[in-house]
């Protein structure tokens, strides 16, 4: 098979290139350009820089394998940083890596693909692609619990899992960095990246969007206030973009006794502070709906919920509703559902779907 590997200049995508060849296949090694670090003048950034295009031509090379880079930066740009900047300007917190992944890793990059005629496209995450018993493609997690991406994977459709391979989901961290360094690969033992790829190190997602809201034509309130949970006003910030849901630390004020951040109300620029039992809740709705691995159901759906990404599983039940919404009912109380992040139903490793949570 003529597959395509997103490259990204770290060891999962090096390790997954280098296994598909070993197992025979044509490899052709496509890295993208997402954002220009080099544009921003004494910042850094964590990925997507020139070293990391660089690193993974180096690992092409040392495969023998064919390797471009593709300019994805307006696409980029146009689905996941703007509608990340939107996002907390209302009051609510993205989840970047999820769009990256749908709209640009297996949307764009795809169809570039498809013009090197590659039948598919594989990256480092560690998750994995099944099939049930009518062959429909089903995502699982990736075997490695401590490293698994499947989160950030529920959004894609069933075209897209057709044609996705994650060749080092059923690996370790710790076998993938072995395989590197059997095969002497110059990424084997490179740091990885944990944070939001385009965010400069020097910068808090929050001076980001500051920067960016301007070229973007985002409206970022400037200031607003804190509130206790009975609705008065106790202190005053300097925009809702500064903040989440559960937060605690950098609230810009002292307040006394431990005071979390409850919700948000981008309306009134309101942020409302309270004690840390006022964080859980046994409820939440979603929108956006995906059902990744079945079809959409008509009833009720037991399965485990997820609400980020290094969260607990807490068995619940999934109320689907009209268009495409749905309401999930925790089987215990859960801490700070924070709007705009993914609610990830399983069934054991199998992921069924999820939604973005809602106010």
């Amino acid at each position: 098979m003529r597959i395509a590997v997103a490259m990204s200049g770290g060891v999962d995508s090096s390790v997954a290139a280098l296994l598909l060849k070993e197992q025979g296949h044509e490899v052709i090694g496509l890295s993208m350009q997402l954002w220009d670090h080099g544009a921003e003048k004494g910042r850094s950034g964590r990925c997507c820089t020139l070293d990391d295009l660089a690193d993974a031509r180096r690992v092409a090379w040392k495969l023998e394998i064919p390797h471009y880079v593709l300019n994805l930066e307006e696409e980029f740009r146009e689905k996941v940083v703007a509608p990340f900047v939107r996002s907390y300007a209302s009051g609510t917190t993205p989840i970047p890596c999820s769009r990256c992944n749908t709209h640009v890793k297996f949307a764009s990059l795809r169809d570039r693909a498809a013009a090197f005629d590659c039948e598919a496209v594989a990256t480092g995450h560690y998750a994995r692609i099944d099939r049930d018993d009518t062959g429909r493609p089903i995502l699982r997690k990736g075997v490695d619990e401590r490293k698994d991406q499947s989160y950030f994977l529920y959004d894609l459709g069933r075209e897209q899992l057709e044609r996705a391979l994650f060749p080092v989901g059923a690996l370790t961290k710790a076998e993938v960095r072995a395989e590197a360094r059997r095969a002497d690969l110059p990424t084997a033992d490179k740091e990885e990246s944990m944070e939001i790829c385009f965010v400069p190190r020097e910068e808090t997602a929050a001076d980001f969007v500051e920067r960016q809201s301007t070229s973007l034509g985002v409206a970022l309130p400037a200031h607003g206030r804190f509130v206790a949970p009975g609705g008065e006003a106790i202190g005053e910030h300097g925009g809702i973009h500064r903040f989440t849901v559960g937060q605690r630390r950098g609230l810009g004020a002292a307040f006394g006794d431990r005071r979390y951040v409850t919700s948000i109300d981008p309306e009134a620029g309101d942020v409302k502070l309270g004690a840390v039992e006022d964080l859980f809740a046994t409820s939440a709705r979603v929108g956006e709906v995906r059902w990744t691995s079945i079809d959409p159901p008509d009833g009720p759906v037991a399965a485990t919920v997820r609400i980020r990404h290094r969260g607990e599983e807490t068995p619940a039940t999934v109320f689907p509703a009209s268009g495409g919404s749905a309401r999930i009912a925790f089987e215990r109380p859960v801490r700070a559902i924070a709007p705009g992040q993914a609610a990830v139903f399983c069934d054991g490793d199998v992921v069924l779907g999820g939604g973005i949570l809602l106010r």
